[in-house]
């Protein structure tokens, strides 16, 4: 793992140390310093340790530099997996075609054809009305920040609906939230199907099952296309983590945990 040195960075690391023990897969890290422009050292051990695959935890410039130095000693670009900060356009166009295969991760769709896509370019970009030069629309992160801005109208109108009125508190605002189920049917009212998975979160998992995607990026189009249908994490490991580090963080500060039952 490739990782941004930093405590974001690094989060992954008990993870998939568990993982590694799991399936019996040897694993290591290889620290990148803020803000990552420079990386030969970094990318001659991997050349030497001719590793199967390699998963960037990565972050700004990082990304970029990684893949165009990736390409440079010939690393196979579908064996290079980002996170879901480093599977965006900026991350890969600086490589041009060297960055063709390259994949990342996703908890959500990518690309124009969804009929939300098609009214904003209506409305709001062909209207004057873009708060900048809409040549954004349908990339990675303009996605990801529509995805949030529905998940946050529907979350306050499930918190809207349980309070009875519409001005809410922050309290009943929480409410929603752990309320909230996202399915198929709401996404496709939104004018959003098939934009991620279907999901339900509550008091005791704010995370839901924590289904992910992969994407792969191809360098002659400039596009990012889903390769694989949204999975699930491997609770059984992950949820044993969360719990030992939440635990430990209530304890050193205090807290009594919420009774969620």
């Amino acid at each position: 793992m490739l990782h941004h040195n930093s405590a974001y960075g690094k989060e992954p690391i008990r993870t998939l140390e568990e993982l590694a023990k799991k399936h019996g897969f040897k694993f290591s890290t290889i620290a990148v310093d803020h803000p990552g422009q420079e990386q030969k050292s970094q990318w001659l051990q991997i050349r030497r340790e001719r590793p199967d695959y390699v998963i960037m935890w990565g972050w700004g410039v990082m990304n970029q530099v990684a893949i165009q130095e990736a390409a440079n000693i010939k690393f196979p670009m579908e064996n290079f997996i980002g996170n879901w900060w480093a599977g965006a356009e900026h991350d890969v166009l600086p490589a041009g075609a060297a960055a063709n295969g390259y994949k990342a991760i996703t908890f959500h769709g990518v690309g124009h054809d969804y009929p939300v896509i098609a009214d904003i370019q209506k409305y709001v970009v062909d209207t004057g009305k873009a708060a900048g030069a809409g040549d954004q629309i349908g990339h990675v992160l303009y996605n990801r920040g529509l995805y949030a801005a529905m998940l946050a109208a529907e979350a306050t109108k499930k918190a809207q609906e349980l309070a009875g009125h519409a001005e809410i508190t922050a309290a009943e605002m929480r409410d929603g939230m752990e309320a909230l189920e996202i399915t198929e049917e709401i996404m496709t009212a939104a004018g959003m199907p098939n934009f991620g998975p279907s999901f339900a979160v509550s008091c005791a998992n704010h995370g839901g099952p924590g289904q992910g995607a992969i994407t792969q990026w191809d360098a002659a189009s400039k596009t990012w296309s889903l390769i694989t249908e949204f999975g699930p994490s491997d609770t059984e490991v992950i949820n044993a983590l969360i719990e030992a580090d939440s635990m430990a963080y209530a304890k050193e500060n205090n807290i009594t945990p919420r009774d969620c039952k």
